[in-house]
């Protein structure tokens, strides 16, 4: 990232216009990170952090992918893999779907509709962030080399908060 926009950024948060998403910044950027032990279950699997979700699905096999999912933040970053970029393939329950298909950010989408859904914790920080724009410096830009860019998470998660603008901050779901 070009320095001008780490400050940039910096200063934004600085000001309170802005979350620089990050598991080692300060509340709300801590709790919304994929790092975070942030637990839900998506189609009948228990996920520890969205990071077991995410490193899971560079994996064909269901059963790896059990396991994988259950597992918290840096755990599960410890297990990544770079295998599936050979032919931007992804796996969900058996079934490959393409990094950059319609499919796969459905599935992405359902995903962290579901932490929300479940997860309080997750839920009131990302509530907590409304009128600010969100960041991930840290993250990567192209898709051929990460499954989840930060242009891509970021959407998600502005998406999510608009569409729950309105959403009391405990409402229904679990205290996870």
């Amino acid at each position: 990232m070009k320095l001008y926009k780490k400050i940039y950024i910096k200063l934004l948060v600085y000001l309170g216009k802005a979350v620089d998403i990050s598991s080692s910044g300060h509340y709300p950027a801590d709790v919304l990170s994929n790092i975070k032990g942030n637990k839900f279950t998506i189609d009948g699997i228990e996920c520890g952090s969205m990071e077991g979700f995410l490193q899971a699905l560079k994996q064909d096999d269901a059963e790896t992918q059990r396991h994988l999912c259950a597992l918290k933040g840096r755990e599960a970053r410890r297990r990544a893999t770079r295998d599936w970029q050979r032919d931007q393939r992804l796996w969900w329950q058996g079934q490959p779907i393409g990094r950059e298909s319609d499919e796969y950010r459905a599935l992405l989408c359902r995903a962290y509709d579901t932490l929300f859904e479940q997860n309080v914790a997750f839920r009131m920080a990302l509530l907590s962030t409304k009128g600010k724009r969100l960041f991930y410096s840290h993250g990567r830009h192209n898709p051929k080399k990460t499954i989840l860019t930060e242009q891509e998470f970021c959407q998600i998660l502005t998406d999510l908060r608009a569409k729950n603008a309105d959403r009391k901050t405990f409402g229904t779901g679990s205290r996870h």
